[in-house]
């Protein structure tokens, strides 16, 4: 008798054991509160301002965002031409002559040119800027960024579901 009990009392752990609940309800990825953004500014680089423009964001962004920023060089054919910053200008001899590039933190941007007469630069690249700053949150930028031409900035509005329409314009 002591052999079929302990023999009934394997076979009853060895099922229970088996039995195990497998949860398979999917898991909500998507984030659908997290949204890029852009912002217009215009600004001038002059002597007064060290050729440089610290652009307050209308608000805190989060550490893990990234930042693009877009200085409209021209128009075509009614069409706008952004052009993404670091952008350099050389001389003829091939040598920098000036540049516009930035930085950023989680509360502003800062915009400068760089080079090395800049007050020389003629007006047309230093006053009335058109800068846009592109922010896109830390979870699109991670999962885009191998398929996204970052100097194409509509390639950028379509990658990241911007509408162009709600490009905050700030003086």
């Amino acid at each position: 008798m002591k052999k079929f009990t302990l023999l009934f009392t394997i076979i009853g752990m060895l099922t229970f054991q088996s039995c195990t609940v497998n949860d398979t309800t999917p898991i909500n990825t998507t984030d659908n509160d997290t949204i890029s953004e852009v912002w217009e500014f215009t600004r001038s680089f002059t002597t007064t301002n060290n050729f440089s423009n610290l652009i307050t964001f209308p608000h805190v962004i989060y550490s893990s965002d990234m930042v693009l920023v877009y200085r409209l060089s021209g128009v075509t054919s009614g069409a706008d031409v952004w052009k993404l910053l670091p952008e350099s200008y050389f001389m003829n001899d091939g040598t920098l002559d000036f540049r516009y590039d930035f930085d950023f933190t989680k509360y502003d941007v800062n915009v400068y040119m760089d080079g090395f007469d800049l007050a020389g630069v003629s007006a047309a690249y230093r006053t009335n800027q058109v800068l846009r700053v592109v922010v896109i949150p830390g979870f699109f930028g991670n999962k885009n960024t191998n398929t996204v031409d970052f100097n194409d900035y509509n390639a950028v509005l379509n990658a990241y579901h911007i509408d162009p329409s709600k490009v905050l314009k700030i003086k």
